[in-house]
This record gives structure tokens, C-alpha cells and sequence, in this order.
């Protein structure tokens, strides 16, 4: 059965009329999400610690801006988009204290509810707006009059109206334009982490600094190999995401095609599929999270913050960075 796409006419937007949405955070999903609400009609002010370097940029744009105690207590929503690692202290500390009775709480990323490190009172609805995009996208697609596509999902309905809440929310950011799907917390959650940690991010990049490894140690020069296995990747990604990979396969040459077929296989064996499963595995019973959490309370970040220097150190950077320099297109996105 297909999944149902809920598009603007789907939606009671009269149901945040006279509320008060308070966004937590401003970065670059806190200030798409925020500036979209805002141009949709909606009051929205933002909330960040003191000393907050957006402070200025939020006021600048035209917010209201308070401590996140303030704007919690003026909220009838607060939507939660500050960095995952941060958020089960913040909401102890500062959130929970200070939410209303039949309030609303919101997150992009079900992370800390799921897990369990956020659990709202009983009297608090609790939903997920979550754009597949980020925040510059989806304020810029706004502006251009669409939208970015969000999945949706409602963890708790206290008030017996967080569906329409939800739903309403994701209009006010440009999300029904594009239209978008109900999806449940946990759901939610372990994809996002299986895609980020098995294809995305861990997938990708290791599959590029190995290839690149492989192609140096047989005498080839990095700089050969860095354009063969990092700079062409975008014009498929490129290919894939304009038509899914029947237009890549239809746009590379016969050859590429072939070696598509009989070659990938061998790279992505079925030891890859059982290392892929055991890591969909870890994110289900809660060992990831558990051990993200405990980098970020316990050690410091000294593993996490090693890795970063090791990997922004391999050879690959270097080179990789001596070609961009060349690639006049390139030079104010660096």
C-alpha cells in the first residue's frame, strides 16, 4: 500500500492561529524553519543561550530574541533545533521547567525521544517535523515559491489535536507544497542513522579514501586518483538525485554501465550486507546512542575529536584541496 502525501489542501491551518512558536536554536535549520513560519503569518520568536553569536543574526531578521527559559514560557510550540548531543540537558534544565500545560514540543529529528533521553510530561503534545533537506535549502525553495518534502510523526497527543498541529507546522515551513509523509519516531531515527552511518557519510567517504588509497598505493598519482574517485562523484550523485539510478546508468558510457554490473557486487559483498546489518542492529537496541552519548558526557569527545583530526589530516584532503584551488566555480564554497 502506497504511503499517503499530505499536500497544503490537506491541512487545517487555522489551528495555529493566535499561538506562539518558539524556536529553539539558529542555525541553518532554525533560521530556514524560522524566517519560513514567519512569511507564512505565523508569530514565532527564537530562544538561544546568552552570549549566543546569533543572537544579533535573529534580530537582524526581524525576531524577537530570548534565553531558552524565556521563549519556552511564551511558547504554545517549541521547536527543538539545537545539536542532538546537547539537547537531553537542555530540555532538563531548561525546556521542561518552563513548558505549559497542553503545550506543544517539536522536534526535526527524533534522536533524543526515541532513546528516551527527552520524556515529556503526560499533558505535552509531542511531534516531529523533519524536512529532507537542509535548512538553506528549504528556506530558499520557499522563498522561490516550493518547498522541501518533510516526513512527519506524532509520538504523543495529549491535546487530541497534535496530528492537525503537526501537519499545520509542516505547511508553515513549505513542506506540504512539496508534500509530505507520516512516519513514526523510531522509524524516523533508525533510518536516518542507517543511512548517515552505512551509505551517506560512513559508506561514501570510506568507499572514496579506500579507493583512493588502492589507486596511490599502485603508483597512480593522487591527483589522477582524487579526480577518479572524489571529484566525479558529484555528477552521479548529481544523475541519481535528478532520476534515480536508471538516469545515471543511461547517462555514463556502455563500459561504466557494464563494470556498474559486474563489479559492484564484488565491492558491496554479502559480508558488506552482514556489516550493514549488524550496524542496523546496534542503532536498534540503543548501542550507538549509548555510546555517542557517553563520548559527549563522559570522555570528553577524545575519540570523536581524534578521528576528526586523523581523517582532516589523510592525504586525500591535502590533494583534494590543492585541485579545488583550480576550480574557479568552487571559490566561494570553500
Amino acid at each position: 500500500m502506497a504511503a499517503k502525501v499530505y499536500y497544503d489542501n490537506d491541512v487545517n491551518f487555522d489551528i495555529l492561529n493566535g499561538k506562539t512558536i518558539a524556536v529553539l536554536g539558529y542555525g541553518s535549520q532554525g533560521a530556514g524553519q524560522a524566517n519560513n513560519l514567519k512569511d507564512s503569518g505565523l508569530n514565532v520568536i527564537i530562544g538561544l543561550y546568552s552570549g549566543s553569536k546569533s543572537w544579533s543574526v535573529a534580530e537582524k531578521d526581524g525576531f524577537k530574541v530570548f534565553t531558552v527559559p524565556e521563549a519556552v514560557k511564551q511558547a504554545d510550540i517549541t521547536m527543538v533545533l539545537i545539536p542532538d548531543e546537547k539537547q537531553a540537558d537542555v530540555y532538563k534544565n531548561e525546556i521542561a521547567p518552563n513548558l505549559k500545560s497542553g503545550a506543544a514540543l517539536a522536534f526535526s529529528h527524533g534522536f533524543n525521544v526515541h532513546f528516551r533521553q527527552v520524556v515529556p510530561a503526560a499533558d505535552i503534545d509531542v511531534f516531529m517535523v523533519a524536512p529532507k533537506g537542509p535548512g538553506h535549502l528549504v528556506r530558499r525553495t520557499f522563498v522561490e515559491g516550493s518547498g522541501v518534502p518533510d516526513v512527519f510523526a506524532v509520538e504523543q497527543d495529549a491535546s487530541g489535536q497534535c496530528f492537525d498541529i503537526a501537519l499545520a507546522y509542516a505547511r508553515g515551513i513549505g513542506g506540504t507544497r512539496a508534500g509530505v509523509l507520516q512516519t513514526t519516531f523510531k522509524e524516523e531515527t533508525e533510518t536516518d542513522l542507517f543511512g548517515e552511518q552505512c551509505v551517506l557519510c560512513g559508506g561514501v567517504t570510506h568507499l572514496i579514501q579506500t579507493g583512493f588509497e588502492v589507486l596511490v598505493a599502485a603508483g597512480y598519482q593522487p591527483e589522477i586518483a582524487y579526480f577518479e574517485v572524489c571529484h566525479e562523484m558529484k555528477l552521479i550523485i548529481d544523475l541519481i538525485y535528478e532520476g534515480g539510478m536508471a538516469k545515471m546508468r543511461y547517462s555514463i558510457s556502455d563500459t561504466a554501465e557494464y563494470g556498474d554490473y559486474t563489479t559492484g557486487p564484488k565491492i558491496i559483498t554479502p559480508e558488506v550486507r552482514k556489516a550493514m546489518e549488524k550496524a542496523l542492529s546496534e542503532i536498534q537496541d540503543g548501542s550507538f546512542a549509548s555510546n555517542w552519548l557517553v563520548e559527549n558526557r563522559a570522555a570528553g569527545r577524545a575519540n570523536f575529536l581524534a578521528q576528526r583530526r586523523i581523517h582532516a589530516e589523510h592525504q586525500i584532503e591535502t590533494v583534494g584541496k590543492k585541485l579545488r584551488g583550480m576550480m574557479s566555480w568552487l571559490k566561494d564554497k570553500n
